[in-house]
């Protein structure tokens, strides 16, 4: 777009940005910066990308900043906005590669931070595929209330509790006022934090780009060296498909199992792949956790924050822990410049009660868990780290919804008994749709102290701030006829982590039959962008990836 005869005119529109010749002629940058503020986690963004554009400039380049959208999904928790977090990552993702297209930089940084925002931004990177790294805001700081630590789920959680008369208004209000100190992603191992996370481990950012906290002078010179990284992948021409390889996918899973990550990551990572053209099966996440120990129990699955996990020694540390067992394929180039076996050369672990050691991990299997079974054909998946010991195992009465308002009331005005399975349905990728996240639900359940009792089962989704027996993404859906659609109120549930399987216990012969009354019901949404991304979204076994061909 700036060189020759036939670029002058360009040239002269990129004069009137105030561009001198100088920086035209130097490797042009394109920085996707998704700052806004309605995130918590995006709101100080601005000063990262003036730090990724020092760096830039330090390496003799020129950056060029556009802008993304961002939803934050716990203020769109719980009413109509939640169905459009999901749907926001396909339009981040179409929107980084129309700039990359309109505009050809030489190289691009993507600064993200939250939820859906981390994953789109890098199916952007790996879909337009030009040198290009990743730099997140940051975790934020762990709250505290009545000398106790908490986060955001324990406000989530203390809306349950108020409801029982557990704590007063007055505690309510502490809790509010404290849980979310500042900027940056929710402290806990919540989706935000867990795609950043991953990030580090399938090679797409530094080391530390996880873990170092927002409110860090060490997060603002690590985008420095960003900026001064992408120059070096610019000028060896080192792309996003070089480095996130199929054994980088296995690594980032393997790491997953180690972290106990959010289940989403389970609909984030094979999305990402697929911009590779690298096929992630439900199986592969099954087949990993089996050999890979659960290293950390971080909130919700324990009461550790991101912030320990960075004093511990970070994602390198981990992966320096599984590298013990050569859990990990240490070979694999990241945008460092180094291999992984450089990164985590003499990284210790610093705290062991944060990051378990190898030799005596929490358990010897992986912290999420793939289901199947005649309740989920196609999959459903859990946060086995963060389920009670006693609710591995259940058997119940299933208790249905078809909305998660609905299972919401029910929870609050105690109608939901211990043993019961409560079954939300159609709130899947169609159905929703957009897949809403039900952190309400289950904070709700654990605030009136039952998420040791109760299992919650549904074709939408689970924050991962989400703890207890909650099983989400069974697939098929309840929009395109799946076994969860067919559930009567009161048939029998039968769930089993350890042996990975999720069943309704009614005969095939019955489901038959109810298969042959059920009709295909309409779409909840019929107009605008969520109309059209219900036709054509895809199942959430796929990663709930869009028809490339409608």
């Amino acid at each position: 777009m700036k060189k020759g005869l036939e670029r002058a005119p360009h040239r002269s529109l990129l004069k009137a940005l105030t561009y001198t010749d100088e920086e035209i002629n130097r490797p042009i940058i394109g920085i996707a910066n998704s700052y806004n503020e309605v995130i918590p986690g995006h709101n100080h963004l601005k000063d990262i990308v003036e730090a990724v554009k020092t760096g830039i400039r330090i390496a003799g380049g020129t950056p060029m900043e556009f802008n993304t959208i961002g939803v934050c999904d716990g203020i769109a928790m719980g009413h109509k906005g939640m169905k459009y977090s999901l749907a926001s990552r396909e339009i981040i993702a179409d929107s980084v590669e129309l700039m990359c297209n309109a505009y050809p930089f030489d190289g691009l940084v993507t600064i993200c931070n939250c939820d859906k925002i981390v994953p789109g931004m890098m199916m952007a990177m790996l879909r337009v595929n030009i040198p290009a790294i990743m730099i997140s805001g940051g975790p934020m700081l762990s709250g505290c209330s009545n000398r106790k630590t908490v986060d955001l789920i324990s406000v989530f959680e203390g809306v349950g509790a108020r409801k029982l008369e557990k704590i007063t208004d007055a505690e309510l209000l502490e809790l509010e006022n404290n849980a979310c100190p500042g900027s940056g992603s929710c402290s806990g191992m919540f989706t935000a934090n867990s795609m950043n996370c991953l990030s580090e481990a399938l090679g797409l950012s530094l080391p530390g780009n996880g873990t170092i906290p927002a409110v860090s002078a060490k997060r603002i010179r690590l985008a420095k060296q960003a900026g001064m990284k992408i120059m070096a992948l610019t000028l060896k021409d080192i792309k996003p498909r070089d480095i996130a390889t199929n054994k980088a996918f296995r690594n980032a899973v393997t790491v997953e199992m180690a972290l106990g990550s959010s289940t989403n990551t389970v609909l984030h990572l094979p999305a990402i792949a697929n911009e590779a053209g690298i096929k992630l099966d439900l199986n592969l996440f099954n087949e990993i956790s089996a050999k890979t120990p659960n290293l950390c129990k971080i909130s919700p699955a324990g009461a550790k924050h991101i912030e320990d996990l960075d004093k511990a020694g970070g994602i390198m540390a981990v992966m320096a822990e599984l590298n013990k067992k050569a859990l990990i394929d240490t070979s694999l180039l990241t945008v460092s410049g180094l291999t992984v076996k450089e990164n985590i050369h003499g990284v210790k672990n610093l705290d062991t009660e944060v990051i378990k050691t190898i030799e005596s991990p929490y358990t010897q299997d992986g912290g999420i868990a793939i289901l199947f079974g005649s309740l989920a054909p196609d999959g459903a998946v859990v946060k086995k780290a963060a389920v009670d010991e006693k609710m591995l195992v259940h058997e119940g009465p299933a208790r249905i919804f078809n909305a998660e308002e609905d299972a919401m009331s029910a929870i609050l005005n105690g109608k939901i008994k211990k043993g019961d399975v409560v079954v939300i349905r159609y709130e899947g990728p169609k159905g929703g749709p957009g897949m809403r996240e039900m952190l309400g639900p289950t904070s709700a359940i654990a605030g009136v102290g039952l998420d040791k009792d109760v299992a919650l089962i549904t074709d939408g989704r689970f924050s991962g701030g989400t703890r207890g027996a909650a099983i989400g993404h069974v697939s098929p859906e309840a929009q395109e006829g799946g076994p969860i659609s067919l559930i009567e109120e009161g048939d029998k549930i039968r769930i089993d982590i350890p042996n990975r399987k999720l069943d309704i216990l009614v005969s095939k012969e019955i489901l038959d039959e109810r298969q042959k009354k059920w009709k295909h019901p309409d779409y909840k949404i019929k107009e605008g962008y969520l109309y059209r991304y219900a036709q054509m979204v895809m199942s959430a076994s796929t990663g709930a990836v869009l028809k490339q061909k409608i």
